[in-house]
């Protein structure tokens, strides 16, 4: 436990010291947000607004690893997978703000970068650690002792693996769209997760994520409202990233799932929103993803964060009750 609050600790106040450097930075870089012409107009005030952010707490966050892990494989590899998804963003927000290019990295790149990164997280699990390719089933240890265990082989876990990952960073990356709500929301999953790495016995896991936490709570300091800065597809990306990397080493895939249910809503509006204007003509929601529909509706946006944050503790009891009596 003292490891984790120095790995949180040391992570926070990195992200903290950081802050007042690198955002006049990006300022001076003239790294500012665009927004979108058809988004709630109170956004438009926030154009300019520096983004690339995350490299503020990723800084914070990977410092944290190497000074507090003593280089335990299960952190690097997070860590890796992290800074790797980190990196793609970075490149997409690089083209987007500073070449100009509207619609950043093209989506099969940024697809391609995503599922490379995916795919070797899997193999290495699978074929250099012991991790094997089950998955925990939630709640399974309140039937039968020790749990029930999902058997999927090579190929299908490969597949849910790019599927985990992949999908967890670009639902982390559609739930950035206010201030404080992806880092606040991830600084809870972050939280939630490493108390499952710690139940499973991985500790280098539960220091990567305890830094990761001390990070996004750094973060919140400058991104909370009204933002100072925006932690950009670099932030969003590679706190995706980070967490379908823990879930995948611990087997709790499906507990991320529950946990950062948050993520799950946002894009489920998304696709729903996107199915029914194709094949009926009409919209669901005001305007997705899930947190722009309650803007719209008259929430400010400190009301909308601060009840995304609520439900994602709700989520998480839920996720770590689904432990119970799950064996290793």
């Amino acid at each position: 436990m003292q490891e984790l609050w120095m790995a949180f600790a040391a992570s926070l106040l990195i992200t903290l010291f950081l802050g007042p450097l690198v955002i006049p930075f990006l300022k001076k870089l003239k790294f500012g947000q665009n927004i979108r012409a058809d988004g709630p107009s109170r956004h438009l005030q926030k154009a300019g607004t520096p983004t690339m952010g995350g490299v503020i707490f990723l800084a914070g966050s990977s410092a944290s690893v190497f000074l507090v892990s003593h280089r335990a494989m299960d952190s690097i590899i997070v860590l890796v997978v992290t800074l790797g998804f980190g990196l793609i963003g970075f490149l997409d927000d690089y083209i987007k703000v500073v070449l100009k290019r509207s619609l950043g990295l093209r989506a099969r790149e940024k697809l391609f970068g995503q599922v490379i990164l995916a795919a070797g997280l899997a193999y290495w699990v699978v074929f250099l650690s012991d991790r094997g390719t089950s998955l925990h089933i939630p709640f399974s240890g309140m039937v039968i002792p020790g749990g029930v265990y999902l058997e999927l082989g090579w190929w299908l876990f490969l597949a849910f693996t790019v599927l985990l990952v992949v999908g967890m960073a670009n639902a982390v990356n559609l739930t950035d769209g206010l201030d404080g709500l992806a880092a606040g929301v991830s600084l809870l999953v972050a939280l939630g997760m490493m108390v499952i790495a710690l139940l499973m016995g991985k500790t280098g896991v539960a220091l990567s994520l305890a830094a990761l936490a001390g990070g996004c709570l750094g973060f919140l300091y400058y991104n909370r409202h009204p933002a100072r800065v925006f932690m950009g597809d670099t932030g969003s990306l590679a706190l995706g990233g980070g967490l379908g990397a823990a879930a995948v080493i611990t087997r709790s895939e499906l507990f991320l799932i529950i946990i950062g249910g948050i993520y799950v809503l946002e894009t489920l509006s998304v696709i729903i929103q996107v199915i029914s204007f194709q094949t009926r003509g009409k919209r669901i929601f005001r305007m997705s993803p899930l947190h722009h529909h309650f803007e719209l509706g008259g929430w400010g946006e400190n009301r909308v964060v601060l009840t995304f944050l609520a439900i994602t503790m709700a989520f998480g009891v839920i996720g770590l009750t689904g432990f119970y009596h799950l064996g290793q």
